[in-house]
């Protein structure tokens, strides 16, 4: 059928109208006037519809992406989320589609489909699943008393000047180096504390500043020094357990010897499981805090750890052994995979495996 005018195909389809009215079907129409029978179907349905066959005015341009493109749009991205925008406009391209890749996002965002940055877990091995899943089930039905009297224990990295907690800002053009929307950094990342801590139920327990290489020989001084104190001043029961991760600094020979000589009954942990561990969440509190100071030397970062440590509420510790339960459900849901419940910035600023 040859193109015509806009006042042409006004004219067809109102004698496409005329014709239907007077009694004629689809297909005469269709013969009568040499257009295809949808076609009269459809100029017949709009005019039920709107009582009209002029064009009706439009909300914009009208979408180059057909249903059958965003289809295929959908499907490609929920096989492989790492598929990039301009990928799936080289597709659209092999169905003769062609689209701007900022069209393409827009499109998937109407879908509910947008552009994030992947979260960090830890890879696991099927022997972590298999084993963080068993630790789920195997402590499920544990009383709340167990969790709380566990003292609950880890190292960390806190940075003089840390990771900055968003990663965009709002600007003008032209304005990238103003001071305000420039992220200052230091060379080296200006220093760090390593510090080890714990907690329980009732409360924070000791901070302590780890000086020079880490090993199990300051490991266990670190244990005798504040393991004991923490569990008087945070009044754990007899029947206290001592939480560590997999570290081998934790789990070296002269370590398990240690802690045997000196009655110190642990639980038994699976590795790569920092979400397992609510002492993460505590880190994340303790170094927003320390870095909302501003500390401006090594000095001022350990003092400033060990002031926040110490302000953290006894009610925020109550509440994450509380809801520990909850942990082990999430692991046994994602059959023993990796959950939610782990800071962004617990892996970020982690300096170990775990």
């Amino acid at each position: 059928i040859m193109p015509r005018s806009k006042e042409i195909q006004e004219q067809m389809r109102t004698e496409v109208i005329e014709i239907y009215q007077s009694g004629k079907g689809y297909k005469a129409i269709s013969k009568a006037l040499g257009l295809q029978r949808t076609t009269v179907r459809a100029i017949i349905h709009k005019w039920q519809k709107h009582g009209t066959v002029v064009n009706l005015p439009r909300s914009g341009r009208p979408t180059k992406i057909t249903p059958r493109a965003q289809r295929r749009l959908i499907r490609e991205v929920t096989k492989d989320p790492r598929t990039t925008s301009k990928e799936l406009q080289a597709s659209l391209a092999s169905i003769k589609v062609s689209v701007h890749d900022s069209t393409i996002r827009k499109r998937l965002g109407k879908n509910g489909l947008h552009g994030r940055f992947p979260r960090r877990k830890p890879l696991l091995s099927k022997k972590n699943i298999r084993a963080r899943l068993n630790f789920a089930k195997k402590h499920l039905n544990d009383c709340q008393d167990f969790w709380e009297n566990t003292l609950w224990t880890d190292e960390t990295k806190v940075e003089l000047f840390g990771r900055q907690m968003s990663r965009y800002i709002w600007r003008k053009r032209n304005t990238a180096f103003q001071k305000k929307n420039i992220i200052p950094t230091v060379k080296y990342g200006g220093g760090s504390v390593m510090v080890w801590g714990c907690f329980a139920a009732s409360g924070p327990g000791r901070l302590a500043v780890i000086d020079g290489t880490m090993n199990s020989t300051v490991y266990q001084k670190i244990l005798k020094e504040n393991v004991r104190p923490s569990v008087r001043q945070l009044k754990l029961k007899r029947s206290w357990v001592l939480q560590q991760d997999n570290d081998p600094k934790h789990t070296s020979k002269s370590t398990s010897e240690w802690l045997k000589k000196n009655k110190m009954k642990t639980l038994e942990w699976p590795s790569q499981s920092p979400d397992l561990n609510p002492i993460e969440m505590l880190w994340h509190d303790l170094k927003k805090a320390v870095h909302a100071r501003k500390p401006s030397n090594k000095a001022e970062l350990q003092q400033f750890c060990k002031d926040e440590w110490a302000k953290i509420p006894p009610e925020r510790c109550k509440r994450l052994i509380a809801s520990y339960c909850k942990r082990l459900i999430a692991v046994i849901a994602a059959k023993g995979d990796p959950t939610s419940y782990l800071v962004q910035g617990a892996i970020t600023f982690s300096h170990r495996a775990m």
